[in-house]
């Protein structure tokens, strides 16, 4: 009798396409296997006028479908890593990492302007403190609003002249196709550094289900799971939190997957003060668990420089701030 895996997901369009991608790769190796849907919808997706940093973090779109898995209404559950919070449920693992798409982010604009195309005080849309904060940093003059919603909703805002530019992944804009709609320009990583884990999925499912190991086995891209662990073990060792921009990117400098480079940025609330640092290193240990604890001391090390430099002292005052989107890049012009 062939087996029925169950693939708990959020209904928006990025969502259902991530999951339907990894679905399709599934059947692929599995013909017999037949593969349902399990459709959730989420605080954070029915809470759309306020930015994620003031309900509870991104972790808002875990929870509610890795609850899915737990109670056995789902089998695997598919994440956008930069959304996976540190812990997962006892029992619970990323059993599956697959191959990363495009980490930048992109400025999406009506004619496809680069960052210094745009017009003095141009309105930018988006509700990442990391993103108006590093932007802010490069074009002190822009203005910036919040922006929620999924990729469309988004995007009809941008139409409607809510907004000059909006910043939006890269990888959300290829998986929904809609790289070959728009004109984009990706933002160069020294100029916006990526959120940890950004475009990279994570596949979870319960820790002692080798069948479904197995079933992802394919999907597995090593490099990737290299470069997310040394970004994810950087942001641990911050003790940031969702009102604090931080961001990191790990990946390898050469074709043998063994030198590897992290960029990191802490920054401040009011977008004032940007604390960037890299480091690189050799994840060349001979069998792959040995290399993961490589890749995350090297994200440790990054992590510690930071705070030798005055990181500890954002943070907190980040953590201290009742409301970051009424100061800074948000605040009054």
């Amino acid at each position: 009798m062939s087996r029925v895996i169950r693939i708990a997901t959020r209904k928006s369009p990025l969502a259902l396409a991530q999951t339907r991608w990894v679905a399709e790769r599934i059947r692929r190796r599995a013909p017999d296997v037949t593969v349902e849907e399990v459709h959730i919808v989420t605080k954070g997706d029915q809470i759309i006028d306020q930015p994620l940093a003031k309900i509870g973090g991104k972790g808002l779109f875990i929870s509610e479908v890795e609850a899915t898995l737990v109670d056995g209404r789902a089998d695997l559950a598919v994440h956008s890593m930069k959304d996976v919070p540190d812990e997962l449920v006892e029992g619970f693992d990323i059993l599956c990492v697959p191959e990363r798409e495009d980490p930048r982010d992109v400025l999406v604009s009506v004619g496809g302007k680069e960052l210094s195309e745009l017009h003095q005080g141009a309105i930018i849309g988006t509700s990442s403190l990391r993103r108006s904060c590093q932007l802010r940093a490069a074009r002190p003059d822009l203005r910036f609003k919040v922006l929620r919603g999924n990729v469309g909703t988004r995007l009809r805002k941008l139409d409607e002249g809510q907004y000059d530019a909006i910043v939006l992944a890269y990888a959300g804009m290829l998986r929904l196709g809609l790289d070959q709609e728009r004109e984009l320009w990706a933002l160069p990583e020294d100029t916006s550094v990526p959120a940890v884990g950004q475009g990279a999925l994570g596949i979870e499912g319960k820790v002692d289900d080798a069948g479904l190991r197995d079933l992802l086995v394919d999907l597995e891209h090593p490099a990737t799971r290299l470069a997310v662990e040394a970004e994810r073990a950087y942001l641990s060792r911050l003790q940031g939190s969702c009102t604090t921009p931080i961001a990191a990117f790990a990946r390898f400098d050469d074709d043998g997957e063994t030198r590897m480079r992290i960029d990191g940025m802490v920054g401040s609330v009011d977008g004032e003060t940007l604390l960037n640092a890299s480091t690189d290193g050799y994840v060349d240990a001979p069998d792959h668990a040995a290399r993961l604890q490589q890749a995350a001391r090297m994200g440790v090390e990054l992590a510690e420089m930071q705070l030798d430099r005055g990181a500890a002292e954002l943070i907190q005052a980040a953590k201290s701030t009742e409301d970051p989107y009424l100061i800074g890049p948000y605040g009054p012009h």
